[in-house]
């Protein structure tokens, strides 16, 4: 009975998101310019400096991007840091990264994740994404989403999503965490393993029913409509945006992949692909749908039982070599 049930939670969740998908305006689609973009070095940096993060009240925080644009509410990362009771500097860490508008998993389901990895003996940190929640502009005629018919607005937004996890886990790792490990869903997947293609510092990454490919998702999904109008039958090469095209700089080990087999938004073949195109990382194949396989019985205890080897080997490796610890300006209370 699980089959039915998650494909009828996908179609509805799929047509919701068709319907407030943002419409094509005539504004051109900016392929050219997004190309010249993803294959540029300011696509995604070489060095990656740490988040000046501040507390405003209890375990909330926020931070200037990385990569400033035009509007201001996109400019400001917002987020909270689950930690555990003491000593929370000297825990590995745990960011989850939220999928596209996924309300239910960051403001529903996440707090409860954070709650489990802290009785694990992990900190956790949740944050918004660019062009998400409190961050959407508010500005007459600004494509206020993440995925839009401006395919550089969307790559310049998956840029900055980049820059601001990379930037979270170095001022984790300036705190003192010996070990910075992202699990991201969905969308959030898709930056997930964006982030673990340019940087080799992570200690583990889970992508859960990631994007692999992201030129399947503009050409065939119905929620997509209006970036097709946009661009007017030009196609978006598959090495500019697909996670099959590029190579993980951390060990096939160390990168768990998690597959919805009744899956209705990700074609389950292309998580396969991505499966032997990364050497074969560990793949979970679960009788789910896209919405619902967070439900899947005790996912959360099994990866956090999968990622526990992981942090501590990463822990036991973190030396006196790793940059000093200072003390933060506004330090979240103990």
């Amino acid at each position: 009975m699980l089959a039915p049930i998650s494909n009828l939670f996908d179609w509805l969740a799929i047509r919701l998101a068709a319907a407030r998908m943002p419409k094509a305006d005539g504004r051109s689609a900016n392929l050219q310019a997004a190309r010249r973009f993803l294959q540029s070095p300011d696509f995604i940096s070489a060095q990656s400096d740490p988040a000046k993060v501040e507390f405003s009240a209890g375990d909330r925080f926020r931070f200037s991007t990385p990569r400033l644009g035009p509007f201001t509410e996109n400019n400001v990362v917002h987020g909270r840091l689950y930690r555990c009771a003491e000593r929370w500097q000297e825990h590995p860490t745990i960011i989850l990264v939220h999928g596209w508008n996924d309300i239910l998993n960051h403001q529903l389901r996440f707090p409860f994740l954070a709650r489990r990895c802290n009785r694990s003996g992990f900190n956790a940190v949740t944050w918004v994404l660019p062009y998400h929640f409190e961050r959407r502009p508010r500005q007459l005629g600004a494509w206020s989403n993440f995925l839009c018919p401006d395919l550089l607005r969307t790559a310049e937004a998956a840029a900055q999503s980049v820059a601001e996890l990379r930037a979270l886990a170095g001022w984790l790792m300036k705190e003192g965490c010996p070990g910075v490990a992202p699990w991201g869903i969905s969308l959030g997947g898709w930056l997930t393993g964006l982030a673990v293609c340019h940087d080799p510092r992570w200690a583990a990454a889970v992508l859960t029913v990631p994007v692999v490919r992201m030129d399947r998702i503009i050409a065939e999904l119905p929620f997509c409509q209006s970036i097709r109008e946009a661009l007017r039958g030009e196609i978006m090469e598959k090495e500019l945006l697909n996670l099959t095209a590029i190579q993980p700089r951390i060990a096939p080990e160390n990168i768990l992949l998690i597959q919805a087999t009744h899956d209705l938004f990700i074609p389950k073949e292309t998580i396969e692909e991505l499966h032997l195109a990364w050497n074969q990382t560990e793949l979970w194949r679960l009788p789910r749908g896209h919405i619902d396989v967070m439900d899947a019985p005790d996912l959360c205890g099994r990866v956090l039982r999968w990622l526990a080897p992981r942090l501590t080997a990463s822990a036991a490796k973190h030396t006196d070599s790793a940059p000093e610890k200072t003390a933060s300006a506004n330090p979240p209370p103990t």
